[in-house]
């Protein structure tokens, strides 16, 4: 396969954005082993190309096709207009489809509502600006075209884009306020794991203590980046897992849902520029009446 580079951009999403067929990390994982060219040499995911420039590769092998079957899915809507939405998603609802998913997603159905959704994220992520892990609660950005998609997406890059989570965990939490800056990359021993991984991609969470019940701890957790079971594989590290994390709690402690809700989002309308700020309380089997501390998150 032979591709003319007409705009800058780096290497890994170049190729997604000409081959919304693949995932971003299937044809990353092609430029890692060497298997994509620009201009007859081989390239990383993160090489810049410029317009131009030829990017050559072998057709990659053929993914299992994603369900993208509309589903009539009661959505909780806490704000709409005609460029974007925010859902509260529910626990136990896949953000997108995956050829190992046998159930429908959020994008089942959001396809089943009246309206259009962006591309800009691919072809089996219609609409998806940014993703929670299956078994988290909470609000997540949908787009309804591209620009508005990009523009969200900018902000969440440029971290003006606020996203705060609350957790229970295992543990009293030593510290009232912590910050844990540790890379994250796929783990050599478990592929459906992440691990921290000083050659990793570099992830930031700030934590705060809101209230110790029993031996278990309330936290906020805020976003500095978006990596794949951020917040989990931190709390983790510092001995304290999410309650009902099957992945990286130890039994015990894995059984029941899984207390991880994303709570509070702010950004800023990427039309009309008026500040959205939204706030959702937990579901109800958290154990702590969450809204109590609305405000401390809030004004974080």
């Amino acid at each position: 396969m032979r591709l003319e580079v007409r705009e800058s951009s780096r290497l890994d999403k170049f190729l997604q954005q000409n081959m919304p067929d693949y995932s971003r990390t299937k044809l990353a994982g092609l430029a890692t082993e060497g298997a994509v060219r620009v201009d007859g040499t081989p390239r990383k995911p993160s090489f810049l190309v410029l317009p131009g420039m030829v990017v050559e590769l072998d057709e990659p092998p053929a993914q299992a096709a994603h369900d993208l079957t509309p589903a009539e899915i009661p959505l909780e809507v806490l704000f709409e207009d005609e460029f974007l939405l925010v859902v509260n998603k529910p626990r136990g609802l896949a953000t997108h489809p995956a050829p190992s998913l046998k159930e429908p997603s959020l994008v089942n159905a959001l396809l089943a509502r009246s309206h259009s959704l962006s591309q800009a994220g691919g072809a089996f992520r219609p609409g998806i600006v940014h993703r929670l892990d299956k078994e988290t609660t909470g609000l997540i950005m949908v787009a309804k075209d591209d620009t508005t998609h990009a523009r969200l997406a900018r902000q969440i890059e440029k971290k003006t884009a606020e996203r705060r989570y609350l957790a229970v965990i295992a543990g009293l939490f030593d510290h009232e306020r912590l910050t844990v800056n540790a890379p994250i990359a796929r783990s050599k021993t478990n592929r459906l794991k992440m691990a921290i991984d000083q050659k990793g991609k570099a992830a930031v969470t700030h934590f705060k203590r809101l209230e110790s019940r029993g031996r278990t701890t309330l936290v906020g957790a805020r976003l500095e980046t978006g990596r794949t079971h951020q917040i989990r594989i931190h709390l983790q590290s510092l001995g304290y897992p999410v309650l009902g994390d099957r992945l990286y709690a130890p039994k015990g402690i894995a059984e029941g849902p899984m207390q991880l809700h994303a709570a509070y989002l702010r950004f800023e309308h990427p039309r009309s520029g008026e500040v959205i700020d939204l706030w959702q309380a937990p579901p109800a089997d958290f154990g702590f009446n969450a809204t109590e501390f609305e405000d401390q998150l809030r004004n974080w």
